[in-house]
């Protein structure tokens, strides 16, 4: 491709007697190509010296390429190639469930990767370390060991085919795209996966990763093609900005309450959007001496989106009896001094009393079997009669 984007063929291979379905590159140096086919074999074809230098003159037609080797690989369908980072190893997947390691350039049988229940669509080799992925049409990416074929991990989670797969993050992550329309992302270590895109509407055939793993491209059978950009580094960013955000909210709450200045840190609670944290700043409002007009006071003077926010957080207080006293502190002020079409106005205000309803009959029950058993132990302190005691012997 020149800089105008026109695009000349400058080589041909022919010999396979099918279709081609995929090719590789080598990975150290531009030498040689490997091609796949439906034939069931695979050829390897060095690339001439002449054609990588830069005076080759491109009217002279395309240069005819000349297979070095040829392998019959598999007994069906070859739908994928890959060669190994020190081009010295190639791997082949296959309809026939299996995958197989080949040494380069003489394309010599090392070992064979068995387990999958449906063909391969894909296989690729770790960046890092000696391992092979594997995609199928079963629905499982798994993992092999180099050195024994040996499965060491199956990540499951697609609905359908994987198509693609694809080792991203220095090896320790990875790629996939199926047939369900999916592209997720894998982490190796935890067989987890963190993330699932959901952008295209059919069959995701293509699946591309930059070398710097900050982009990925993906295709598919919907027409679209698709750029992906790795925000990893940003949400961690934004993650720990707001941490250092909290804490300096946290700090300047607790000084707030030092200084028993509790309108503001009751609004800074409620901003912070955590039930417990708001929950402390009520319970040192009502140890305070004059604690029902504090309450009061301060309650009232919220705005009404930090009342409405107040109100749901009594129903997960009012739902232990520990702090129900806090939750129904709180909402006697509210039934007091707001009217009912007030309160009714309330987002959410239906399911906060469907909520309440029950835990605050719970509560009520609770402290009238109290108040019998106390009415009851002070019944029978009052009715006791204690026998008089013998005087003292008088000293001679």
């Amino acid at each position: 491709m020149n800089k105008t984007g026109e695009v000349t063929c400058v080589a041909q291979g022919s010999g396979h007697t099918h279709s081609v379905g995929t090719i590789c590159c080598s990975r150290l140096k531009e030498t040689f190509l490997v091609t796949g086919s439906q034939d069931c074999t695979v050829k390897l074809w060095p690339v001439p010296k002449a054609l990588l230098s830069k005076s080759t003159a491109s009217d002279g037609g395309p240069v005819l390429l000349q297979a070095q080797a040829t392998q019959r690989c598999h007994d069906k369908d070859i739908n994928s190639v890959a060669v190994a980072p020190n081009d010295k190893l190639l791997a082949t997947g296959s309809q026939d469930r299996t995958a197989k390691l080949w040494s380069l350039p003489q394309c010599q049988l090392l070992g064979v990767f068995s387990g999958h229940r449906r063909g391969l669509w894909c296989v690729q080799f770790s960046p890092m370390d000696q391992v092979l992925a594997t995609a199928s049409a079963d629905g499982t990416v798994k993992l092999w060991a180099l050195q024994d074929f040996s499965c060491l991990k199956t990540f499951e989670g697609h609905d359908a085919s994987v198509l693609k797969v694809a080792f991203v993050s220095r090896g320790t992550q990875l790629l996939s795209s199926g047939s369900d329309g999916l592209v997720k992302l894998w982490t190796i270590k935890n067989n987890e996966c963190i993330r699932t895109l959901d952008a295209h509407h059919d069959k995701v055939w293509g699946l591309h990763c930059s070398r710097l793993d900050d982009r990925a491209l993906t295709g598919a059978s919907d027409s679209c093609v698709i750029l992906w950009k790795d925000v990893t580094e940003m949400e961690q960013a934004e993650e720990q900005a707001k941490r250092e955000e909290q804490v300096v909210k946290q700090q300047e709450l607790d000084n707030l309450l030092q200084e028993k200045r509790y309108l503001r840190a009751l609004g800074l609670a409620i901003s912070l959007d955590r039930p417990h944290t708001v929950l402390t700043v009520i319970q040192a409002i009502r140890k305070d001496p004059e604690a029902l007009e504090k309450l009061e006071a301060t309650v009232l003077r919220l705005r009404r989106d930090q009342k409405e926010a107040l109100l749901r957080f009594c129903v997960t207080w009012n739902t232990n009896s520990r702090h129900c006293h806090e939750a129904q502190a709180v909402l006697g002020v509210l039934l007091r001094h707001e009217a009912p079409e007030e309160l009714l106005a309330y987002e959410g205000v239906q399911s906060s009393l469907e909520a309440l309803l029950p835990y605050t009959e719970r509560h009520f029950q609770r402290l009238s079997r109290t108040l019998q058993a106390a009415t009851f132990l002070d019944f029978l302190w009052h009715n006791m009669k204690l026998p008089t005691l013998p005087a003292a012997p008088s000293a001679l």
